[in-house]
């Protein structure tokens, strides 16, 4: 029995704080378990008040007993503002969680049954694995190509569900060189348990070492720009001239007159639209049916390494985040793209 006790004794009830997230997330939710265990006291205790003083007794006469608007106000309008600074305090925290800051480093996640697939800027890919370094603002990027998947990293206390069809996105600032666990916490089929990896935080040194080596077959830009050759999307989108189909260049987050009227940003969700759905959104000036639909062959890997390529070909500031150990952006890389894609919508 005091084997068993030492056991629990030696499990921790609580992951580590490894980002600059968790601190103000644990602050909220200390503050939400200390109002609930002096409500939940308060009450019980009046409870066990009040039937002790007032059980029967023989020989006794009633008394009515008028009630308290002083009283009544009060435990209206306490409560009250308690919850009001828990919704105060959980929008801040939430709203920061949507804001990545602008020099945040870009990673892109793919959610398979059953495995993470990670690819960073400058070409290197992980499976189950994600490194990053310390003190850098880090924004994952997520697509799913199958069903709900859910990215967790208990110790950063980030996690967001990735659904099919559409990018998420959640951003952390790890602070704690170490190695964590990351898991897909929404059901996905009978593998899911095994759906999980590591998260490795390194110093600025050790990160730059292992960034060196680079993506065997380049940037993730410059793999976009081979998929984009492949497959003859330079044939209508030419470079400095304008084609069957819209130029590319300095498209990316610029907004999008179409036929209907409409205007849309040129972000990552509409990328992968138009890629996938040529014909979702028609850009003003431009035919419908030109550009052929891709969906079923192209991975959300593929289309990823084409957005890539896409905000490659924009101006530095749009361009895309610098890769890990503060590699170039894909916009300066090495043999960089000098294509343009598909009809934007």
């Amino acid at each position: 029995m005091w084997a068993s006790l030492a056991l629990l004794t030696g499990i921790p009830l609580f992951p580590e704080t490894a980002s600059a997230q968790a601190g103000p997330i644990d602050a909220l939710y200390w503050f939400e378990v200390a109002v609930s265990a002096v409500m939940t006291a308060l009450i019980f205790g009046c409870i066990i008040l009040f039937a002790w003083k007032y059980q029967r007794r023989p020989n006794v006469k009633a008394v009515h007993i008028e009630g308290s608007t002083p009283l009544e106000l009060t435990w209206s309008i306490l409560p009250f503002l308690v919850m009001l600074i828990m919704f105060a305090w959980g929008a801040q925290l939430y709203f920061a969680a949507q804001q990545p800051p602008n020099d945040a480093i870009e990673i892109f996640v793919t959610g398979k049954q059953w495995m993470w697939k990670i690819q960073y800027p400058d070409g290197n890919r992980e499976i189950n694995a994600l490194h990053v370094p310390v003190g850098q603002p880090v924004k994952l990027t997520m697509a799913s190509e199958d069903v709900i998947h859910s990215f967790s990293i208990p110790a950063f206390r980030v996690r967001h569900d990735v659904v099919p069809g559409h990018y998420d996105s959640l951003w952390f600032t790890a602070t704690k060189p170490g190695q964590y666990h990351l898991f897909c916490t929404e059901y996905c089929g009978n593998q899911h348990a095994t759906m999980g990896g590591w998260v490795y935080v390194l110093d600025q040194r050790a990160y730059a070492k292992w960034a060196s080596g680079g993506g065997a077959q380049g940037t993730l830009a410059e793999q976009g720009e081979a998929l984009f050759q492949r497959f003859g999307c330079a044939t209508c989108h030419l470079l400095d001239q304008q084609g069957r189909c819209p130029i590319l260049r300095g498209l990316y987050n610029k907004p999008v007159q179409l036929t209907d009227g409409r205007t849309v940003l040129a972000d990552d969700a509409y990328l992968r639209e138009s890629i996938l759905d040529s014909n979702a959104k028609i850009v003003a000036g431009f035919e419908p049916n030109v550009m052929p639909n891709f969906r079923g062959q192209l991975s959300e890997e593929n289309v990823i390494q084409l957005i890539a390529y896409i905000k490659s070909l924009s101006p530095p500031a749009t361009a895309l985040q610098p890769g890990p150990a503060g590699a170039a952006p894909a916009a300066a890389a090495p043999g960089a793209p000098k294509g343009i894609l598909q009809r934007p919508q």
